[in-house]
C-alpha cells in the first residue's frame, strides 16, 4: 500500500494534479488538461494512476468526469512518515 501511494506521488505531473485539486476544491474535469499542460492522453494516464492508488475519485457528471481528492487515502503514508520522522520503523513497534 505504501509503495503504491509513494509511486503515485512520484511524478511531478501527478503532484501538480494533486496541488490543482487542493487549490480548486471543486469538481475538475477536462480543465486539468489545460491546467497541467500535457496531452489529454498523458493527463488521463496520470489520473488513472492517482485513481488506482485511491488518492483521487472520479465521478461521471455528463459529459465529463469530475475529479476530487480522497484525503483519507494518504493516512497510511502520513503514519509511516510520522514514524520515520520520530526515528522509528513500523516493524520496531
Amino acid at each position: 500500500m505504501l509503495a503504491r501511494l509513494a509511486k503515485a506521488l512520484g511524478h511531478p505531473a501527478r503532484i501538480q494534479i494533486i496541488e490543482t485539486l487542493l487549490a480548486r476544491k471543486t469538481c475538475i474535469g477536462c480543465d486539468l488538461v489545460e491546467e497541467i499542460r500535457l496531452a489529454a492522453s498523458t493527463t488521463s494516464e496520470h489520473l488513472r494512476i492517482l485513481k488506482d492508488a485511491g488518492l483521487i475519485t472520479g465521478e461521471i457528471a455528463r459529459p465529463r468526469v469530475c475529479y476530487s481528492l480522497n484525503p483519507a487515502a494518504v493516512a497510511p503514508l502520513s503514519a509511516f512518515l510520522a514514524l520515520v520522522e520520530a526515528g522509528h520503523t513500523a516493524r520496531s513497534e
